[in-house]
């Protein structure tokens, strides 16, 4: 166990971060001040007692990691830093101002933060996927601490990361419970009943030990017993007070989210009275034990190549479990994870291929996209996604955050559009395209066959950012040869000839119908180009354009999905600054009912005579 720093050292510097936090609050006239304050001698005992890591590599893989889920909180991650030696403490003075990396919530552009926080009920799941690589895949002894608020443990996706980190015995994770008792607007749902939080988490399977977070002694103690805890997580329940010695401040309503202002002068004023040390304080910061093993998740090849026969029928669904697999027979640190839908989206290939390798998450969507982020921190996994399509809308916001965390994680999606026919609209995924275009520096792959889905997963497991992979459930065409070559942003013409009339672009179950409607067409003197955009996002801008142009100017989008947001407003965009290009978008109009899928070959072929 680390050796304890002075007892009156930590509650000093305690009291330096709570001056701090008024400090940078006051410069900045704007912040959390008082929920710094509530979580000061926990932020004091971790970073000065408790952690193991390097203050000159604060993301060594080797290290105890610190998610600070209520990030609002950010002034008191920041002050520990300063007081640790990293950050200079005058550039606290610059919280919250343009150019400053000390944003209002912590960022990965900091040296020190692993992912963005602040969307309350995230960073838990993130931790745990921190902790699972630890305990399955580094082997290590780092451990993982997560500060979430009482307010925050409303969010029902922190009890999605309590059933995870229980179920996978997670006993290197700590949950630090900062309750403090008042939410933004009103008191929290439990208050301070911290036996009705205790009987909650033992019902969870946690190693649950109540405190008073303002006591830098307990606070020692239960960090220790945590450590001593095996196979099972622990959450220390802390009772604190928003703005903790903060004169006529202290447990009050209507402090959050204000700088103290005129009151900031008398409680620095009287914090500093507090400090009982001689300054500098003398601290010891214990260094990791054991250094973790080096991973190499560049350059991720197939073991090989695809091998299927052009005119032969596969679903691409079935292609990303195959992929998976090759993957993962190349290179030990890529990983899938699930929501019980593995026999449907075949990640379930890889479980077969290494049961080590595949982790269940169960039906809890925004676990799997918290995890999948925690999992890729500090580059020690390559983690890919699945659930069907429709239902990744129940994590935007894990991935948006996973966006602004700079996370590369890749998520497929499997079932998409209407052409899963029976199931009827709630399966259907309508809407994906929309929202994962929409996630910044986010590549989004349409494979339209086995070839292209086996080249789209390899793409994306060596793709920066965010990448999301559209499968479908039913069996498609392979048109692409096995040798073919694959780029992001590069569009693939298919079929073509001198004397084209228009453009067809599909995607997945529609390129497949626009080439038999192409047939038709042909056979009736109508010649069509048609092309497979591959990637949505990036879109191939130049290619679009060069082909539009050498066919009458004409473009016909058919796509599987709303009309908002898919592959039809792609390509608008893409042309938006061209004259005399003519778009014509055949999309989903109307929320879908069950039925069995047909094909879209006779509309396709009126709306091309219509252009010829």
């Amino acid at each position: 166990m680390p050796a304890v720093t002075d007892y009156q050292v930590l509650a000093d510097l305690a009291t330096k971060i709570r001056i701090h936090s008024v400090e940078s609050t006051a410069a900045a006239n704007s912040g959390h001040p008082s929920t710094c304050s509530s979580i000061a001698e926990i932020m004091s005992v971790l970073f000065f007692n408790t952690m193991r890591y390097k203050v000159s590599e604060p993301r060594d893989p080797s290290s105890d990691r610190l998610v600070l889920s209520k990030g609002h909180a950010a002034p008191a991650l920041y002050a520990a830093w300063a007081e640790a030696g990293l950050v200079p403490v005058s550039e606290l003075k610059n919280l919250r101002q343009l150019g400053s990396d000390l944003e209002g919530h912590p960022t990965p552009r900091l040296s020190f933060v692993d992912v963005g926080t602040g969307s309350l009920g995230q960073g838990l799941a993130i931790a745990g996927g921190m902790a699972y690589a630890g305990k399955y895949y580094d082997k290590t002894d780092y451990r993982v601490y997560c500060i979430i608020g009482d307010g925050e443990s409303a969010e029902g996706s922190i009890w999605e990361s309590i059933q995870f980190a229980s179920y996978y015995k997670l006993d290197n994770l700590v949950l630090i419970l900062d309750a403090n008792r008042l939410g933004q607007s009103q008191p929290s749902i439990v208050g301070h009943d911290l036996e009705l939080y205790k009987k909650r988490f033992d019902a969870f399977g946690f190693n649950s030990i109540i405190c008073d977070g303002h006591n830098v002694v307990e606070l020692v103690n239960a960090f220790d017993a945590a450590e001593a805890c095996k196979g099972k997580p622990t959450v220390l329940i802390a009772k604190t007070f928003k703005g903790r010695d903060f004169p006529n401040i202290e447990d009050m309503d209507n402090w959050h989210g204000k700088a103290l202002g005129p009151h900031s002068e008398g409680v620095v004023k009287h914090l500093k009275s507090l400090i009982k040390s001689k300054q500098p304080f003398k601290f010891t910061i214990p260094a990791p034990l054991k250094t973790v093993p080096k991973v190499d998740i560049t350059n991720i090849k197939l073991d090989s190549p695809p091998n299927y026969k052009q005119g032969e029928s596969i679903a691409t669904r079935n292609v990303y479990g195959t992929a998976l697999v090759k993957l993962a027979k190349n290179n030990s640190r890529v990983v899938a994870l699930d929501g019980d839908m593995k026999n449907s989206t075949f990640s379930e290939m890889l479980k077969k291929f290494d049961n080590n390798r595949y982790i269940e998450c169960f039906i809890a969507e925004q676990s799997i996209a918290g995890t999948g982020i925690g999992l890729a921190c500090r580059d020690r996994t390559v983690p890919f996604c699945s659930t069907f399509a429709a239902f990744w809308t129940r994590a935007f916001d894990q991935i948006r955050m996973g966006a602004i965390s700079q996370s590369n994680v890749n998520f497929c999606g499997s079932h998409c559009g209407v052409s899963i026919g029976e199931d009827g609209a709630s399966q259907m995924a309508l809407e994906d395209l929309a929202m994962f275009r929409s996630i910044p520096g986010s590549t989004v792959f349409y494979p339209a066959d086995a070839v292209a889905c086996e080249r789209a997963v390899e793409l994306a497991a060596n793709t920066k950012g965010i990448t999301f992979i559209r499968t479908n459930r039913p069996t498609t065409v392979v048109v692409y040869p096995n040798d073919f070559k694959f780029n992001i942003g590069q569009a693939n013409v298919i079929r073509s000839s001198n004397k084209d009339q228009a453009l067809v672009i599909g995607g997945g179950i529609t390129l497949q119908e626009s080439l038999k409607a192409a047939e038709m067409l042909a056979q009736a003197g109508i010649n069509v180009r048609v092309m497979d955009l591959f990637t949505i996002k990036p879109i191939d801008k130049e290619g679009i354009i060069r082909n539009a142009r050498e066919c009458g100017s004409r473009i016909l989008v058919v796509e599987d999905h709303y009309y908002e947001g898919g592959m039809g407003e792609a390509v608008l965009g893409a042309i938006s600054e061209e004259r005399d290009i003519y778009l014509k978008q055949h999309a989903i109009p109307r929320v879908p009912r069950s039925g069995t899928p047909g094909s879209s070959v006779g509309l396709l072929r009126s709306l091309c005579h219509a252009y010829s």
